[in-house]
C-alpha cells in the first residue's frame, strides 16, 4: 500500500528526475533575455507615442519594481532552489489551495502570451515573405521552439543563450550609435539629435496638453511592468543550474544594471534623436530610428530580432510551464500524464500540452481578433499574480527564518518586509492602472479592453479557479492525507513526520 506523502517529501519529489545542466553563461543570459523581449523593441513605440519623454521615469520607478522583485526571488532561490519555484514555495508557505491557483495562474499567463507571440511571428515573417500563410509559420516556429524543449534544459539554454546575445547585440549597437548621434548633435530625419529634446520635445519633458494628460507617465506604467514580464523566469531555471547559490546573486545583482542600461537608456536615446510623435505603434521605434538615419539595411536586423524575441519568449514559455504542471501534477492539481519525464530529464508532457494550447489560440487569433486581444489582456493578470506570489513568499519566509523555525537565506532582500509591501502595494495600483487606462481609451463600452479585463475578467478567472479547486481538492486530501495547510506554522512544523512516510 502507497502511503501519503508528506509535505516535506512531496517539496523534495518535485525535484526527482531533473538534471542541473545550465552552466554559468547559460544562467546570466537568460537573466539578461527575460528582461529583454518584444516589450522594448516594439511596445515601447506607443508608449513613447502617448507619453512623451517622462517614459524614461516610468521605465525606471518599474525597473526598481523589478529589481526588488529579482531580490525576493534570489532570497527565495537559495533558500530552497526547485523547478517547481513559485508554485513550489506557495505550497510551502501558504498551502496547496495557495500553490493551486498560483500554479494555474502561471500557465494562463504564458498560454496567452505564447500565442501572441507566436501569431506576432507571422506577422514579422511577412516583412520577406508576404505571400507566406500564417498558419504555416506558426507551425514551423512552434515545431522548432518544441524540438528544442522536448531534446533537454541544456538545449533550452542554449537557445536561450544565442538567443539573448543576439538581442543584446541589437541593443548595444543602437546604444553605441545612439550616443554617437546624441552627443554630436546630427542631424537626423530634419531634426537635430541631443538631450536638449528632453525637455524641446513637443509638450515638453512631462506634456499635459493637445491630448496629452498629467497622469500618461504614470497610468502607462500598468503597461510598462509587461515590458519586464519573464524576468522570473531565473526562478524557474535555478532547479536545473549547476550551482544556484553561485549563480543566482549574480544574475540578480545585476539585474538592475541591465535594467539601467538596456531600458532606460534605450528610452533615453530614443527621446534625444527624435520628437516622441515621430514613434507610432506597430513599428519598432528603433526601426524608425535607423530609418531616419537613412540605414534601412538596420531596420531589416531589427525586424529580424524581433522575431529572435518572439521565438525566445515562446521556448521560454513551454520551458516554464512544463515544469510548472509538473509541480502541480506532483501534488494532483494538474492531470497525473503532466508528471512524464524523459530520459534527459524533461518534462514533455506538460510542454506537449502547451504547444496544444498554443495552436488552438493562433487559429483563434485568426479566426477573431478581437476576442482574442481580450484574452491577451487578461495574461497580464497573471503576470501581475505571479509578482505578487513572490514578494508574498519572501515576506512569509524571513517572518519564518527571523523566528528560528527555518535557517534564514544566504542572500537576504534588503529592506524587507518593507520593499516587499512597496512592490505589492506597486502591483494592486497596476491594476487600478490597468482599469482606469481601460476604461479612458474608448468610447464604447465593449472596447474599454482593460477595463473590462479587470472587472469583469478577475472575477471570472477566480470563480473557473474555485471550481477547479473543487474538483482537483479530493484528490489533493488523499495525496497528502489531507494535508492542505502550509508546511510551516510559526512554531514549527504544521504536521509531524510520520515514521516510514
Amino acid at each position: 500500500m502507497t502511503e501519503t506523502l508528506n509535505h516535506g517529501d512531496s517539496l523534495n519529489a518535485e525535484q526527482e528526475g531533473y538534471k542541473q545542466s545550465l552552466g554559468r553563461r547559460q544562467v546570466q543570459m537568460i537573466a539578461i533575455g527575460g528582461a529583454i523581449g518584444t516589450g522594448l523593441f516594439l511596445g515601447s513605440a506607443s508608449r513613447l507615442h502617448s507619453t512623451g519623454p517622462a517614459l524614461v521615469l516610468s521605465y525606471a520607478l518599474v525597473g526598481v519594481i523589478a529589481y526588488l522583485l529579482m531580490r525576493a526571488l534570489g532570497e527565495l532561490v537559495l533558500h530552497r532552489a526547485t523547478s517547481g519555484a513559485f508554485v513550489s514555495w506557495m505550497r510551502e508557505f501558504f498551502g496547496e489551495r495557495a500553490a493551486y491557483v498560483t500554479g494555474w495562474m502561471y500557465w494562463l499567463n504564458w498560454a496567452l502570451t505564447g500565442i501572441a507571440e507566436l501569431s506576432a511571428v507571422g506577422v514579422y515573417v511577412k516583412h520577406w515573405l508576404p505571400d507566406m500563410p500564417s498558419w504555416l509559420t506558426v507551425l514551423i516556429a512552434l515545431a522548432v521552439v518544441l524540438i528544442v524543449n522536448l531534446l533537454s534544459a541544456k538545449a533550452f539554454g542554449e537557445f536561450e543563450f544565442w538567443a539573448s546575445v543576439l538581442k543584446v547585440g541589437a541593443i548595444i549597437l543602437f546604444l553605441v550609435v545612439g550616443l554617437v548621434v546624441v552627443i554630436g548633435q546630427f542631424k537626423i530625419g530634419g531634426h537635430d539629435a541631443g538631450f536638449q529634446n528632453l525637455w524641446s520635445n513637443p509638450g515638453g519633458f512631462w506634456p499635459t496638453g493637445d491630448g496629452f494628460a498629467w497622469y500618461g507617465p504614470i497610468l502607462v506604467m500598468s503597461g510598462v511592468v509587461f515590458a519586464y514580464a519573464a524576468i522570473e523566469m531565473v526562478g524557474v531555471a535555478a532547479g536545473e543550474m549547476a550551482d544556484p547559490k553561485r549563480e543566482v546573486p549574480k544574475a540578480v545583482n545585476a539585474v538592475i544594471f541591465r535594467i539601467g542600461i538596456f531600458y532606460c537608456g534605450s528610452i533615453l536615446l530614443l527621446v534625444s534623436m527624435l520628437p516622441t510623435s515621430e514613434y507610432t505603434s506597430g513599428t519598432s521605434p528603433f526601426v524608425t530610428v535607423f530609418g531616419a538615419l537613412g540605414l534601412d539595411w538596420m531596420g531589416d536586423v531589427i525586424q529580424a530580432i524581433l522575431i529572435v524575441a518572439a521565438m525566445s519568449s515562446l521556448n521560454s514559455g513551454l520551458y516554464s510551464t512544463g515544469r510548472v504542471l509538473r509541480s502541480l501534477g506532483m501534488s494532483k492539481q494538474a492531470p497525473p500524464f503532466t508528471l512524464k519525464m524523459s530520459a534527459s530529464g524533461v518534462p514533455w508532457a506538460g510542454i506537449v500540452l502547451t504547444s496544444v494550447i498554443y495552436v488552438f489560440g493562433a487559429i483563434l487569433n485568426a479566426i477573431d481578433p478581437d476576442a482574442f486581444e481580450t484574452a491577451l489582456e487578461a495574461s497580464a493578470i497573471g503576470v501581475v499574480f505571479t509578482w505578487a506570489s513572490i514578494f508574498l513568499c519572501q515576506i512569509r519566509l524571513r517572518q519564518l527564518s527571523n523566528k528560528g523555525v527555518i535557517p534564514a537565506s544566504t542572500f537576504r532582500m534588503p529592506g524587507s518586509p518593507y520593499t516587499s509591501w512597496i512592490g505589492l502595494v506597486f502591483l494592486a495600483l497596476v491594476i487600478v492602472g490597468m482599469a482606469i487606462s481601460g476604461w479612458l481609451s474608448s468610447d464604447e463600452f465593449w472596447h474599454k479592453t482593460n477595463f473590462l479585463v479587470v472587472v469583469l475578467g478577475i472575477p471570472i478567472i477566480a470563480i473557473l479557479l474555485w471550481i477547479g479547486w473543487l474538483i482537483a481538492k479530493p484528490k489533493v486530501i488523499a495525496n497528502t492525507g489531507d494535508r492542505l495547510k502550509a508546511v510551516w506554522s510559526d512554531t514549527g512544523p504544521t504536521y509531524p513526520s510520520k515514521s516510514g512516510s
